[in-house]
């Protein structure tokens, strides 16, 4: 999930992109290294090393890990977790001096200004016959592309969906077993549930969270048929009807009393806290949440579906997590490679991702026996069909900052009488502004 505050990050990519601007261009292998297949196991001998910034996916890449070194004693992977303020900026600095780890985590949303930097190995010649990326989650995919170049594969997905007390369904009336599927049905099920009384609201808006709102509202644009980010200055931000059809819809519920006065100061400090709290009817969250929501409230029934759009039966989510890519300057690339091929193969799919209940990224290994014994996980997991990720150069500035133009145009939306049409005016320009000078 996008929530995290990457201050440093601007100061880092600026280092980067010198970086980037000394670089002599993309590594290629050797005619030897060329010709090899990848397997599952060790390329050579001798321990890996690997960063992977801290959070919430530490559980999941421990095991993948731990799974790893079982099966390839003779190259086992050292672990390295950096802060997730601080890994943009020490892998800058890693490769422009030269220290860098074998392999890597990254934070998705940051490799197409890693991979236009070249200084990411290209890895295409080694991996673009791989069956197993036909299926790969396709929000990664996209990110891990630059100038149809390949650079990595999946680590682990975050994926947002819309979460909804099967409690409160019940109580103001409505089918348990039914989310809504269209925006005039969120909006129909919320008023019916805060007419329940009490603290007791229909649904959640985060209104100080710009990673928040990309995460859980930016879906429902996407299902409405807009596109919200610019990738360069030459492309156009914000565009189709989706945009203000659902800052409508947001102001809408806003006005009608809809989401909890102290939403509006959500930084993402607690925003995976508010759905256990079991006064929220429906929100957009993600699959982290489902064990969450357990630990806070185990009385609590909940469902999960798909974010809606504008017209019935249309959804989309918002794809996040981590690449597995390989730094430039790195020694071992065969081994990493190797390892993004163990990652994707079916045993580790469905033996270490399914079997922890963490969701698998590539679509064709959904269906398995651990998923089945867990709806949740399984109706989470639909979301990778119609996921996507935001593809640009400039996505912090543009989206994630909190001084950014996304943020500023949600909360004018959210919480002014502002026209609508001059707001997304003015955030259009400011975007392409940002993407301009990317």
């Amino acid at each position: 999930m996008v929530t995290r505050s990457w201050r440093p990050v601007l100061a880092a990519l600026a280092t980067l992109a010198l970086v980037g601007a000394c670089s002599s261009g993309t590594e290629e292998p050797t005619e030897n290294e060329a010709v090899q297949p990848a397997t599952t196991s060790c390329a050579s001998s001798g321990d890996l090393t690997m960063w992977e910034r801290s959070g919430g996916n530490k559980q999941m890449v421990d095991l993948l890990v731990e799974a790893w070194n079982k099966k390839n004693p003779d190259c086992k992977i050292n672990l390295t977790y950096i802060p997730h303020t601080e890994m943009v900026g020490k892998i800058a600095q890693g490769i422009a001096s030269g220290e860098v780890p074998d392999l890597m985590g990254m934070d998705l949303i940051y490799a197409p200004q890693f991979e236009k930097a070249q200084q990411l190995v290209d890895l295409t010649d080694r991996i673009k016959s791989w069956p197993e990326l036909a299926t790969a989650s396709k929000g990664h995919m996209t990110v891990a592309t630059f100038e149809e170049r390949l650079y990595g594969v999946p680590l682990y997905a975050d994926v947002s969906a819309l979460f909804y007390n099967k409690d409160l369904f019940a109580r103001a009336g409505l089918d348990p077993e039914k989310p809504p599927t269209s925006l005039t049905e969120l909006r129909e099920y919320a008023d019916k549930i805060t007419a329940l009384g009490g603290d007791i609201k229909g649904y959640y808006l985060p209104g100080n969270c710009a990673g928040c709102n990309i995460f859980t509202v930016g879906p429902l644009m996407w299902a409405s048929g807009a596109k919200i980010e610019a990738v360069d200055g030459n492309d156009e931000p914000l565009t189709g009807d989706g945009v203000k059809q659902v800052l409508q819809f947001a102001r809408d519920m806003v006005k009608a009393g809809n989401v909890h006065q102290g939403d509006r100061a959500e930084n993402g400090e607690t925003f995976h806290l508010q759905f256990g709290t079991g006064k929220v009817g429906m929100m957009g969250t993600g699959n982290f949440n489902i064990t969450l929501a357990r630990q806070q409230n185990p009385k609590m029934k909940f469902g999960i579906g798909l974010l809606p759009g504008a017209s019935p039966n249309s959804s989309a989510s918002f794809i996040g997590g981590d690449l597995v890519v390989v730094p430039r300057g790195s020694e071992r690339v065969a081994d990493a490679v190797n390892f993004m091929k163990f990652l994707l193969s079916d045993e580790v799919q469905v033996e270490v991702y399914a079997k922890a209940l963490n969701l698998t990224t590539r679509t064709d290994m959904t269906k398995n026996k651990y998923f089945e014994a867990e709806p949740l996980v399984q109706d989470v997991a639909k979301a990778l069909e119609v996921g996507r990720t935001p593809y640009t150069l400039t996505f912090f500035e543009q989206i994630n900052s909190p001084q950014g133009p996304w943020l500023q145009m949600l909360q004018k939306a959210y919480y002014s009488d502002e026209d609508l049409d001059k707001v997304i005016a003015d955030a259009k320009t400011a975007m392409k502004n940002v993407a301009s000078q990317g």
